[in-house]
């Protein structure tokens, strides 16, 4: 489900993934061979707070000579394509699940438009949107089907493929955030594809959720709790610099649960709250979507995911399985280790699913 989505039969090789996000900017292009997928490059540059802001681009000459540097840096082979399949931001998205009677495909293409107007605060020329009929199983009644819905408005995805344009690049899809991981981080082997899953991206702004269910997001909500937030805790209480105390946040973490730790301590109001809104998002899914009865798994990811002793904190308050994210775990690399180092890789999960949607794109078209 991607907006702008263009046909690439003039592209060859596979467009490349791109993350924008409000401090940083990532890439991913993967090649496959066969069977056997490489990851030809990658890379991540820094952009100035300020530039992009909440998901939206403020400083646009900023962003553009930014993606152009990332594009040449990035490595270890040079980036030897324009085509480029990029994110748009969940705060940016409108993402729901509508439901219809029975009909056609071509008769629900029309009910949709209304469904549409009625369930997003923007008017349907303010917007771009795609949509997708879910399995049976998401309805209890024979004669009802439900519709995945993801609209986004139009004045946020042209200001990107313009930014995109203005770089050189050749957009093909926009996608949003939670639809990347979704593509990156559940299993795609088909004995997992029932299982009922809560992504939590734990970013530098803000932390997203996701409940997916049959490798389809069916839910999103976001809180302003964010990793940014612990590393300020721990450099308040502790009267250390924000550098030194994110490099604490990430090497020492939460140590043990049962010892004295100032970094626990000053981060534990927020860990707290955050857990609440953990609480309360599976709450609604349960009590007003209910589309399955049980949680199979928690999955974390995002820069603030690598924090030591978050799985097991998290584990311990909400009693669930709780799992550290493996973004890599649909890209077929054999033996050989992903090119980004464990600790980061988390923070790759959106720019991964990205790629691997530029390149069964490709595949399907080839």
């Amino acid at each position: 489900m991607a907006f702008f989505q263009k046909k690439i039969f003039d592209f060859s090789p596979p467009p490349f993934g791109l993350d924008m996000s409000d401090l940083s900017l990532k890439a991913l292009w993967i090649t496959r061979d066969g069977t056997r997928d490489r990851i030809a490059s990658c890379g991540s540059i820094a952009i100035p707070q300020g530039a992009i802001v909440d998901g939206e681009i403020i400083q646009e000459d900023i962003v553009v000579e930014r993606i152009r540097e990332l594009v040449r840096i990035s490595g270890p082979k040079h980036i030897g394509t324009r085509g480029v399949i990029s994110s748009l931001p969940e705060t940016k998205a409108f993402l729901r699940i509508i439901t219809l009677p029975k009909m056609s495909q071509k008769e629900a293409k029309e009910a949709i438009k209304w469904e549409i107007e009625a369930n997003i605060p923007l008017s349907l020329d303010q917007v771009y949107y795609d949509w997708q009929i879910l399995p049976e199983t998401f309805s209890t009644e024979s004669e009802k089907i439900n519709v995945l819905v993801v609209a986004v408005a139009r004045s946020t995805a042209e200001q990107f493929c313009s930014v995109l344009e203005k770089a050189g690049l050749e957009p093909l899809g926009l996608e949003t955030e939670s639809i990347a991981q979704v593509r990156s981080l559940i299993s795609e082997r088909k004995e997992d594809q029932d299982k009922t899953v809560l992504i939590v991206d734990i970013g530098d702004r803000r932390t997203s959720f996701v409940m997916v269910i049959n490798n389809m997001p069916v839910f999103t909500s976001s809180t302003p709790l964010s990793s940014q937030m612990m590393t300020d805790a721990i450099a308040k209480l502790t009267g250390i610099s924000l550098e030194e105390a994110e490099k604490r946040k990430i090497q020492v973490g939460l140590g043990s649960l049962s010892l004295p730790n100032p970094q626990l301590e000053a981060i534990r109001p927020i860990l707290e709250n955050l857990a609440s809104e953990i609480e309360r998002s599976l709450d609604f899914y349960f009590s007003t979507l209910g589309y399955s009865k049980k949680l199979d798994a928690v999955i974390f990811c995002g820069g603030g995911g690598n924090m030591q002793g978050l799985i097991p904190y998290f584990s311990q308050r909400l009693r669930q399985n709780i799992e550290t994210g493996n973004p890599w775990m649909n890209i077929q690399i054999g033996k050989k280790n992903p090119p980004v180092d464990q600790s980061k890789s988390l923070q790759y999960s959106t720019v991964i699913g990205l790629a691997l949607r530029g390149l069964d794109e490709y595949e399907n078209i080839a």
